[in-house]
């Protein structure tokens, strides 16, 4: 196993062995259950899928919890992490933080940004907007020109201009893990992660970092 679901508790300080202040984002990693295992021969790849937190069965479908009937609970959420040790592992074995990650490593975390609504071309892409004086009128945010007249007639794909903002899948990379408190399952790692407070995520071992000699 190289990764957990978690959720996202927030961000607070830490300091390290120097006295110097650590800002950290602290991921409650796990316990996840092992839910179903993925065969070379019958699915063509070799994974590990868990599950992770649990819910009200009549919130879930008759499928799902069918799925999730094996595993003896009905989780919240599902993930599958690919491993070709895959025959190592049983369903309905807890998959506990400990087992997987360990102050010093690096990891990738992938969660889902904050939604921000419909938002202009300054908060969106960072347009430095218009002068405030020499008769600039009512576009002091705006975007500006966007194209051209006869030629091309039209606006190219891709033009930076006002959207919908946030609410996208991210995976924020190389994150040091500061500390891993076993007893709360929580995971402190530098820096910030995508998404908001409560939000579900991703723990994976970094994958453009190169692994330890053992």
């Amino acid at each position: 196993m190289n990764g957990l679901i978690g959720t996202k508790l927030g961000m607070t300080q830490l300091f390290d062995e120097e006295g110097q202040v650590v800002p950290v984002t602290a991921v409650q990693a796990g316990p996840c259950t092992v839910v179903q295992l993925r065969s070379q021969e019958r699915d063509g790849y070799e994974a590990v899928q868990v599950g992770f937190g649990s819910r009200r069965d009549k919130t879930a479908s008759k499928a799902f919890r069918g799925h999730c009937k094996a595993a003896g609970a009905t989780f919240l959420s599902l993930a599958e992490f690919r491993t070709a040790k895959a025959s190592e592992f049983s369903v309905g074995q807890e998959i506990k933080i400990a087992e997987i990650f360990q102050a010093g490593d690096v990891v990738d975390v992938t969660g889902t940004t904050k939604g921000r609504g419909f938002a202009g071309v300054m908060k969106r892409h960072h347009f430095g907007g218009h002068r405030a004086t020499h008769g600039t009128h009512e576009s002091f945010r705006g975007p500006g020109s966007v194209g051209a007249c006869a030629y091309p007639g039209r606006i190219f794909k891709g033009k930076k201009m006002a959207g919908h903002m946030g609410v996208r899948r991210r995976t924020t990379q190389n994150l040091v893990v500061v500390r891993v408190d076993e007893g709360a399952s929580v995971l402190f790692v530098r820096g910030a992660v995508p998404g908001g407070k409560n939000g579900e995520v991703l723990v994976k071992k970094a994958v453009k970092v190169k692994a330890h000699d053992d």
